[in-house]
């Protein structure tokens, strides 16, 4: 008798989840595209300041300044926004090693799209080279990590904030103002389909993000924002003099590594030249 019982109130609740289920389907899932787009160089920089632990004395390298551009079915969205204009054509030897190649919007215009197709600016944090060219997109959504969205409006001097580059969405009576801010507290799963998720590693920034992207065919892609510059601050958990929060910075690389492994997925340390070119040369987009 009770295993007769006991096989019924298995069935039952077999049922009952079975309901549910059928209640609360998953959401579909929107075609998704993923394109490097080049933001820029930072040539021959020294990085010296990027261990408190001088791991990295006497050592240079030049980093990639990348965005990316995302499709999400019929949406569009730009995910970091790169070096700003005035470095268009600058020689790096004079203007602290920092040159763009061509803004953004020239690299949209070859998609055939204008700032104002793009609905939302993602930014991984506030530093000057991940928010150069956000001007040029008054008018989409803003998101960003809520404690830098903070900094940003307490007017904190921190370095490598410039303000300016924000000001479409904190001059709310500029003409030039239009867009909307989205202020981010912990993972944001932007489309809702588990696509696109904004990651909460903060430490480099307080309010520093990185991005998952699932791809189709590519699998999980994991871009690091700035938790890592080189691949010697990855492997070995290396924080720059500069961070904002040491054990904040370890503790979101204990987290990102999990995901990575967990997810089985591809790591672009967004600095690092070797690692974007796992990615498909822009205008080609991973699937």
């Amino acid at each position: 008798m009770i295993g007769r019982a006991s096989a019924r109130i298995a069935l039952a609740a077999g049922l009952v989840l079975s309901l549910s289920g059928q209640a609360k389907p998953p959401p579909a899932t929107a075609p998704v595209e993923l394109r490097r787009i080049d933001c820029g160089q930072l040539v021959d920089q020294d990085l010296a300041p990027y261990s408190d632990t001088f791991a990295l004395n006497g050592r240079r390298a030049t980093f990639t300044v990348p965005c990316y551009l995302i499709r999400h079915g019929k949406t569009w969205m730009l995910w970091d926004a790169g070096l700003p204009l005035r470095y268009r054509g600058a020689d790096p030897a004079t203007n602290d090693g920092a040159t763009l190649a061509r803004p953004v919007e020239a690299s949209l215009a070859q998609l055939g799209l204008k700032p104002q197709d793009i609905t939302l600016v993602g930014v991984s944090h506030y530093h000057w080279d991940h928010s150069g060219q956000l001007p040029s997109f008054p008018t989409s959504r803003l998101l960003i990590g809520a404690r830098d969205w903070a900094a940003i409006q307490a007017g904190d001097k921190r370095p490598g904030l410039d303000r300016a580059f924000f000001a479409p969405w904190t001059q709310t009576g500029s003409t030039q103002a239009g867009g909307t801010v989205d202020p981010v507290s912990g993972d944001r799963d932007i489309f809702g389909d588990g696509s696109v998720v904004m990651l909460d590693l903060p430490g480099h920034s307080p309010g520093h993000h990185g991005l998952l992207v699932r791809l189709k065919d590519r699998g999980p892609i994991l871009l690091t924002g700035d938790l890592a510059h080189t691949r010697d601050n990855y492997d070995d958990d290396g924080v720059p003099v500069f961070n904002t929060d040491r054990a904040e910075t370890l503790a979101s690389f204990d987290r990102f590594k999990r995901i990575a492994r967990n997810l089985g997925a591809t790591v672009v340390i967004e600095h690092v030249p070797a690692d974007i070119d796992k990615l498909p040369p822009f205008p080609e987009p991973a699937r």
